[in-house]
C-alpha cells in the first residue's frame, strides 16, 4: 500500500512539472503587470522599471477625472477614464530611460503629470 501511495504522488509530481514546462514553452515571456493610478497632478508610481523584450501589461485607473497615458518612445498612447482600468500593453524594444505623461488636460498643474519609465537590459 505504501509503495502504491508513493508511486502515485511521484506520478503527480512528474505531472506538474510537465504542465509548467509546457506553459513555459507556451508563453516563454509572460507579462508583466504593472498597476498605475493617475489623479491629478501625478501617477503613481512615477518610477516603473521593466526588462527589454519582455511583454508589459499596464493596468491604469484614474483617482478623480479623465487623464491621458503617452508614452512616445514606444508609441503607446491611451485616455484612461475614472470608474474603469485601462489596459495598455507594449513590448519594450529597447533600454533606457523615457518619460510618459498625461496628454488630456487635467486643470492647473497638468504640465507636471509625468513619471519615468526604466528599461533594463
Amino acid at each position: 500500500m505504501r509503495n502504491a501511495l508513493m508511486i502515485v504522488l511521484l506520478a503527480c509530481a512528474a505531472l506538474a512539472v510537465a504542465d509548467k514546462t509546457v506553459a513555459a514553452r507556451r508563453n516563454p515571456n509572460p507579462e508583466t503587470v504593472i498597476k498605475l493610478t493617475a489623479k491629478k497632478f501625478e501617477f503613481s508610481p512615477a518610477e516603473i522599471t521593466v526588462r527589454k523584450g519582455e511583454p508589459v501589461l499596464l493596468e491604469i485607473r484614474s483617482e478623480d477625472v479623465k487623464h491621458g497615458f503617452s508614452l512616445p518612445d514606444f508609441r503607446v498612447r491611451t485616455e484612461i477614464k475614472p470608474g474603469s482600468v485601462t489596459q495598455l500593453r507594449f513590448t519594450p524594444d529597447k533600454s533606457g530611460r523615457f518619460i510618459f505623461a498625461c496628454d488630456v488636460f487635467c486643470g492647473s498643474g497638468h504640465e507636471d503629470m509625468s513619471g519615468t519609465l526604466f528599461v533594463t537590459e
